[in-house]
C-alpha cells in the first residue's frame, strides 16, 4: 500500500530545519490505514533534534544510549552516578516535562543539561519560569566551550516560553567553575540566601552540611 505525503520544512530556530509530513488523501484511501502508515513512517524517520552543530560539537536531545555512556564516564571520573537518574530525566522528556540536552564532542557524549518547563520548588516555584537543572560537562572535555554552548541552547529554548530563566547552583568549591560561568552569563542571586534540602536557611537557626543539597538560586532576564 502506498500513500503520497507532502513534505513541509518548518524552521525551529534560525539554524534548524525540521521536516513535517501531511498525508494526501486525494485518492480516497481508508483513513485508519493512512494514519497507520503515517505513524510507522514517522517512527522510521525520528531522529534526535539537533540544536547546534559545528565541526566538532553537536548539541542534541538526549537519547537512551547517553544514559549508559554518562554513567560509565562519570564513574571513571570518580563520581557515583546511577543510570536510573538519567532514565528518569529521559522519561520526563518523553512526557513533555523537560528538554534533555546532550553535548556530543567529536562523536562522544561530553556533557548534558536539563531544562524543565517550570520550577516546582525553591524561591521561583510560583513564578512559572523554566529552570535549568543538573548541568555537567565531563572533566576531560572542559575548557572547550561545551558548557557555554549547552547553556546557549537551553536559554534559547527557554526564551520561547518566558522572559526569564532560573537555576540553582551548589555553594561548595566543586561548583566553583559553574558559579563563575553563571555570573559571567549575567545570572544574579534572587536574594533569598541559601537553601538546604528544599528549605530556605534561616540565619542563626538552620544547621546543615555543606554538600550538594546546599543551593544558591539565581535567575537571568532573557529579553525585554
Amino acid at each position: 500500500m502506498f500513500f503520497r505525503a507532502r513534505l513541509r520544512i518548518m524552521p525551529v530556530f534560525d539554524f534548524i530545519l525540521f521536516p513535517c509530513y501531511t498525508l494526501d488523501n486525494s485518492d480516497g484511501y481508508d483513513e485508519g490505514d493512512m494514519h497507520e502508515y503515517f505513524f510507522s513512517m514517522r517512527k522510521e524517520m525520528i531522529r534526535p533534534m539537533v540544536y547546534y552543530k559545528d565541526e566538532k560539537l553537536i548539541v542534541r536531545n538526549m537519547e537512551r544510549p547517553d544514559a549508559m555512556a554518562f554513567t560509565d564516564e562519570f564513574t571513571a571520573q570518580g563520581w557515583h552516578p546511577e543510570i536510573s537518574g538519567y532514565l528518569a530525566r529521559l522519561k520526563d522528556q518523553s512526557e513533555g516535562k523537560c528538554t534533555a540536552l546532550t553535548a556530543e564532542y567529536e562523536g562522544h557524549p561530553a556533557g548534558y543539561v536539563y531544562l524543565y518547563n517550570r520550577a516546582n520548588d525553591g524561591p521561583f516555584r510560583e513564578k512559572g519560569w523554566p529552570i535549568i537543572v543538573d548541568f555537567n560537562v565531563l572533566k576531560k572535555y572542559q575548557r572547550r566551550g561545551i558548557g557555554n554552548k549547552l547553556m546557549d541552547v537551553a536559554e534559547e529554548i527557554a526564551s520561547q516560553h518566558s522572559d526569564t530563566v532560573c537555576l540553582g547552583v551548589g555553594v561548595c568549591d566543586s561548583y566553583g567553575a559553574a558559579q563563575r560561568m553563571y555570573v559571567k552569563r549575567d545570572y544574579i542571586p534572587d536574594g533569598s540566601g541559601v537553601w538546604y534540602q528544599g528549605r530556605q536557611c534561616v540565619q542563626y537557626e538552620t544547621v546543615c552540611t555543606v554538600d550538594d543539597d546546599l543551593i544558591l538560586f539565581l535567575s537571568k532576564k532573557l529579553r525585554g
